[in-house]
């Protein structure tokens, strides 16, 4: 396999991983299973006879909100910490 092609192969994979990458970070994804989540929340509540199944099962659902935000303050400690760490 000559340069070319493997150069090509490799500009592939990127365009690829880009592509996944943004799908895991897009709005529409977490939107999407914040909705299958209600969903099901709904479903579950309803089965079980809960008296507002509508309006409890937001909770699970912006509990799936809230776990997808960064968290700007958290994650810049977690990453000091970790350099901290490597470079020991």
């Amino acid at each position: 396999m000559d340069i070319e092609q493997r150069l090509q192969k490799i500009e592939e994979r990127n365009v690829r991983v880009e592509a996944e990458k943004a799908w895991e970070t897009s709005v529409f994804r977490v939107g999407l299973i914040m909705l299958v989540t209600y969903v099901v929340a709904c479903g579950v509540l309803f089965v079980i006879g809960n008296s507002n199944p509508f309006r409890n099962a937001l909770i699970p659902a912006l509990g799936y909100l809230l776990s997808t935000q960064s968290l700007p303050f958290i994650k810049r400690f977690w990453i000091n910490r970790h350099i901290v760490r490597r470079s020991k």
